[in-house]
């Protein structure tokens, strides 16, 4: 069952206040679903986040540039979007004292950035008014950080760190968030920082986001979430959703089938029940054996677990690549009964164990 949902401030003047209070105080995004589980909005949502999604709060747009995103600098796109997700802001002080109200209905608060200059002090102010008042976890998901910076995140504590990748290949990165895309990044500065980062706070604690359906191949994407998955970094997959306004509007997101293969597979490598020279892959670089029994491999595609949301400890995300109306690429929820066979079914004449 989809989820529709559907909220108001919880006081009409509220908006005015905050846009008014906008400059004596620190403001903060807050995505839809997680302002209506702190209580700052009233309304109907099935599926609630176990993770407080926030989002810092910038006039202008990102000064990086990437093709996918409405936040980026030649974006035509909404500036109140990430993804599908709409983020209202309010003051960073009402939010936390929300949050410290809803502490027991939450699990982890993930505090995600525009960038722009002294971000890193905004995120460093959140995080630190977050935790003077609760004891949840944090993540940050950002762009790459020098080492001074990766010092201070882990000092004030901040639990865990996501940098982006989005792409599975450097030319893929290069096309649609650096040099060619007019944005400031580089797969080599990422995957540098993300070697910094992981020494920094330590295997299991660092994270990245991958974007399917950018153009890649099934044996690129596996390869790269092998790679991760062998440094101790953890592979967190997404589909390609096409956002009104951004450079990539028109371009098609991956057909179902083709994301549950890649889910499926990044399952097998992640809980090491199965490994990518195990795996099989035509001329095309399209996945044609999971590289496990098929009794193993209907156990997992059974279970459902591969087709949840993937992230951080206890991040759902409901509904950031999907439209109300489905397909749902990532569930937020255990699937049912009848979604785990309609899983089965799209795999029927494809899956080779």
């Amino acid at each position: 069952m989809l989820t529709i949902v559907l909220f108001t401030l919880r006081d009409p003047s509220t908006a005015s206040q905050h846009l008014a209070a906008q400059d004596h105080e620190m403001m903060v995004r807050v995505s839809a679903g997680s302002a209506l589980t702190l209580g700052i909005v009233e309304g109907f949502l099935q599926v609630k986040p176990t993770t407080i999604y926030l989002l810092t709060h910038y006039p202008r747009r990102c000064s990086a540039n990437c093709l996918f995103c409405p936040q980026a600098r030649t974006s035509r796109g909404r500036s109140d979007l990430l993804s599908r997700v709409n983020w209202p802001a309010f003051s960073l002080k009402d939010t936390v004292d929300a949050l410290s109200r809803c502490r027991d209905q939450v699990r982890r608060v993930c505090i995600q950035a525009v960038n722009y200059a002294n971000v890193t002090e905004d995120i460093l102010a959140i995080v630190t008014q977050i935790l003077s008042k609760t004891r949840i976890d944090v993540s940050v998901s950002c762009q790459p950080l020098d080492s001074e910076n990766l010092e201070r995140f882990r000092r004030v504590g901040v639990d865990r760190i996501t940098i982006p990748l989005d792409a599975a290949t450097p030319e893929l990165f290069d096309r649609v968030k650096g040099r060619v895309a007019g944005g400031p990044y580089t797969w080599q500065g990422h995957m540098k920082a993300l070697r910094e980062t992981l020494s920094a706070f330590g295997s299991g604690r660092v994270t990245t986001h991958l974007i399917a359906g950018l153009g890649e191949t099934d044996r690129e994407m596996l390869g790269l979430i092998q790679e991760l998955i062998d440094l101790g970094i953890y592979p967190a997959l997404f589909a390609f959703t096409p956002i009104r306004g951004t450079r990539l509007e028109k371009q098609r997101p991956p057909s179902l089938f083709q994301y549950r293969q890649i889910q499926t597979a990044r399952f097998l490598l992640v809980n090491k029940i199965g490994r990518l020279e195990d795996m099989e892959f035509d001329s095309s670089g399209t996945l044609i054996n999971f590289g496990v029994s098929k009794e193993e491999l209907q156990r997992v595609i059974e279970s459902g677990l591969p087709y949840l949301t993937s992230g951080c400890p206890n991040c759902n995300r409901p509904f950031y690549n999907e439209k109300l109306t489905g397909p749902i690429y990532n569930y937020p929820r255990p699937m049912t009964h009848l979604e785990i066979e309609e899983t089965k079914r799209i795999f029927e004449g494809h899956v080779r164990g």
